[in-house]
């Protein structure tokens, strides 16, 4: 039986805001605060802000805080699909010590490629991402779950 090690989802709170809407934090993530009109989009604005947060997490060469469990009341949220599989290859890497252009070297691909699979902004094919974590010793698994 193969261990799922990251999941890339936390737990948001949910507050009801005294003009309408939610707003929603994160107790492993602080930087994220946002909001929704509904509980729907107070969800969807969760993940977008969470996509947001990953971003600057990579970019500043940060590592993810390991999630918690979810209290009472809390929903969990992941941020897009590519995102998490941009953190997955970003997470390998800083556990296995390699840099970008070790990866590279790695993948046989020119170093600004590995820049660009690492890019949260930048539209990176899942194949392409799958095989350079692969590279590193670890799996991507994509999963359904009932929302």
């Amino acid at each position: 039986m193969r261990q799922i090690i990251e999941r890339f989802e936390y737990a948001v709170a949910l507050k009801q805001d005294k003009d309408g809407g939610f707003v929603v934090t994160c107790r492993d993530l602080p930087q994220l605060i946002t909001q929704g009109d509904g509980l729907e989009h107070a969800l969807a604005e969760a993940a977008d802000a969470m996509d947001e947060v990953f971003a600057a997490y990579m970019l500043n060469g940060l590592a993810f805080p390991p999630p918690t469990k979810p209290r009472r009341r809390e929903r969990m949220v992941a941020p897009p699909a590519e995102t998490v599989a941009k953190a997955a290859l970003y997470t390998a890497m800083l556990e296995a010590g390699v840099s970008k252009v070790q990866l590279a070297k790695k993948l046989g691909i020119d170093e600004k490629e590995v820049r660009r699979l690492l890019d949260p902004h930048y539209g990176s094919k899942l194949p392409r991402l799958a095989q350079a974590i692969q590279v590193l010793g670890k799996r991507l698994v994509i999963g359904l779950e009932t929302a």
